[in-house]
């Protein structure tokens, strides 16, 4: 590879983002250890961030609880971009994956990538959309709504803050910056989706534009940086056009956008892992913005990628002999578990609660633990469909034998 030091000798794509990944560990934001966070801890990292200056930040509005919305603009160059992230509440990977971005650029002002970045674009960063939902870690805005079908009612103070932006900076693409659910699986496989890309329709009958081409260009250059840590773990996410979102209309709006849809990894459920992938993802998608290098990026990479499903659940059972009721024989079946969090609204704490979601013959499915039970009679009372375990009652489940 080329020297790291020069602004104008330009780094493949992939090989630039094996330069990143190795690079991460002494670029990342290292007091980030937690997924959750409310914004007055996102302020504190930013102020510690911008030491040097590198970034100015000004208001673009405020939440229904009053909350200020920043907006972070850095780089002088012509090339408009736009990311947003957190316009879910508790989808907070790529803010932290903005927050090492940032940090990345400070500890290292004499890389190629950061230079090449600065000198030739002009990024506007709205890390946190929905502080108020970022407060309670939940995904609706404190009035209740989904902001990503706001778009066009614009009843939230949130969602006409990212339209007042895109229109007043008419931004050439577009970063949206989401988590999907961890239990996404990759086409017809049983392997977990760590992230899912979009390009999104523009239109209903989801056809290709110049401005969409151009997403499609950038979502390949994404997935191909990623695609070589994680292979046969990325998806596409579902392009149905739907008319109240924003990815949609920003794309038909004229900003060629990328939907990144942060999934979930085994062992990784702060996401740590992934918030990495979304840090090499998103700055070598960056670089090529810069030097122009994306227009000969082969859309097929993105377009062939699968689109997601769900075939996963967090614990599946195998081999389990249950019997319902005491007037019918056991049966062979598997038992399909997953574990959420739960807040407990009086101490504050969370807490992981599993649930059954189904059983019978689950052979079609994954689960990011496996346990083959060997024909244990296991008690009907207590695993029954919907029926609520504890964690440590499901690991009793998975070790005893």
């Amino acid at each position: 590879m080329t020297s790291p030091n020069s602004a104008h000798q330009t780094h493949h794509p992939d090989a630039l983002a094996r330069e990143l990944f190795e690079m991460y560990a002494s670029s990342m934001l290292r007091p980030i250890t937690s997924r959750r966070f409310g914004q007055a801890s996102m302020l504190r990292w930013l102020e510690e961030l911008n030491a040097q200056n590198l970034f100015t930040s000004a208001p673009v509005g405020a939440s229904a609880e009053g909350r200020t919305i920043p907006m972070l603009r850095l780089g002088t160059g012509s090339v408009k971009v736009l990311l947003w992230s957190q316009m879910h509440g508790d989808e907070s990977t790529a803010t932290m994956a903005l927050m090492d971005i940032l940090s990345f650029f400070g500890k290292n002002r004499n890389h190629a990538v950061t230079r090449a970045i600065l000198q030739e674009l002009d990024l506007l960063i709205i890390p946190m959309l929905n502080p108020d939902g970022a407060e309670r870690f939940q995904r609706r805005t404190a009035q209740g709504i989904d902001m990503n079908r706001d778009a066009l009612a614009l009843e939230t103070p949130e969602a006409r803050i990212l339209k007042t932006v895109q229109h007043e900076h008419h931004p050439a693409f577009g970063f949206n910056l989401h988590d999907q659910d961890p239990r996404y699986s990759v086409g017809a496989t049983k392997e977990v989706s760590v992230i899912a890309l979009l390009a999104p329709a523009h239109d209903e009958s989801r056809g290709d534009n110049e401005v969409r081409r151009a997403a499609k260009k950038v979502a390949s250059v994404f997935a191909s940086a990623i695609g070589q840590f994680v292979p046969g773990h990325l998806s596409k996410y579902d392009d149905t056009f739907e008319p109240r979102a924003f990815g949609d209309n920003v794309q038909r709006w004229g900003t060629s956008t990328v939907l990144v849809e942060s999934g979930g990894w085994p062992g990784d459920r702060e996401k740590m892992f992934i918030r990495k992938l979304n840090f090499v993802g998103l700055l070598t998608s960056l670089y090529t913005l810069a030097n122009g290098s994306y227009r000969t990026a082969d859309p097929a990479t993105y377009e062939n990628l699968p689109f997601g499903t769900k075939y996963l659940f967090d614990v599946v059972i195998r081999n389990a002999r249950l019997q319902a009721n005491p007037g019918v024989s056991a049966a062979t079946v598997d038992i399909g578990i997953n574990l959420d969090e739960e807040r407990n609204a009086q101490t504050g704490t969370v807490s992981l609660i599993g649930k059954v979601m189904d059983i019978g013959d689950l052979r079609v499915y994954g689960g990011f633990r496996e346990v083959d039970v060997a024909q244990r009679l296991l008690d009907a009372a207590e695993i029954k469909l919907d029926g609520r375990l504890t964690a440590e009652r499901v690991e009793e489940l998975l070790t005893t034998h």
